[in-house]
């Protein structure tokens, strides 16, 4: 798809060093607040590569709802044996420390992640920033016709317009916090060498 790469141009300012967040949790937001976090990935990227990936499995104080444990297949027994999240916490923001946070969908995740954060009683180390690849990505799906919502094309969406590999049709089509954060990697990085290519061209 070489039209309109040019409207990817945010991609090319991304630093060759980064994070990638995930979330998957007990629901959507509703009048009780905010959903609490099942599990917490974590993709380390330096010089563009895959460094690591971490998941964290949290106990959630929340039950998981019917339609968020058929996405991510974790049942209230399964994450009742978890560690909490404030066990983890520390180890979580030390992966941030620093570091540009890439979400697919940052508008859902982040707050979560500030919400969890300030229960357990931490404090957000200093970041470079968030960068919400759905909303970036949404002026050039858009262009291409990809189905968007308010928020841009889901992962699932941009990752067949991009032809980059399904990690989640790979997992049976089951949702999880660390294949997402690779997904969202692998898809990020299509979409930087696209901007790349149109922009500075060899």
């Amino acid at each position: 798809m070489p039209e309109f790469n040019e409207l990817l141009w945010i991609f090319a300012q991304l630093p060759d060093d980064y994070v990638v967040l995930d979330t998957e949790t007990t629901g959507l937001p509703d009048d009780n607040g905010l959903p609490d976090i099942v599990s917490l990935g974590i993709t380390v990227v330096r010089q563009r590569e895959i460094q690591r990936t971490a998941e964290f499995m949290t106990k959630p104080q929340k039950p998981i709802s019917a339609e968020a444990q058929a996405i991510h297949g974790i049942s209230d027994v399964e994450a009742a044996a978890f560690e909490s999240f404030g066990a983890q916490c520390q180890e979580i923001l030390e992966h941030l420390a620093n570091q540009l946070v890439v979400i697919h969908n940052a508008s859902f995740d982040w707050p979560i992640v500030l919400d969890h954060t300030g229960r357990a009683g931490f404090t957000l180390p200093s970041i470079q920033g968030v960068f919400c690849s759905q909303k970036a990505a949404m002026p050039w799906a858009a262009a291409h016709y990809v189905p968007c919502s308010s928020r841009g094309p889901s992962l699932d969406a941009l990752t067949r317009a991009l032809n980059t590999d399904d990690l989640r049709e790979l997992n049976a089509g089951k949702h999880d916090a660390g294949t997402d954060c690779l997904q969202t990697f692998i898809n990020v990085e299509k979409l930087r060498a696209l901007a790349e290519a149109t922009l500075c061209p060899m």
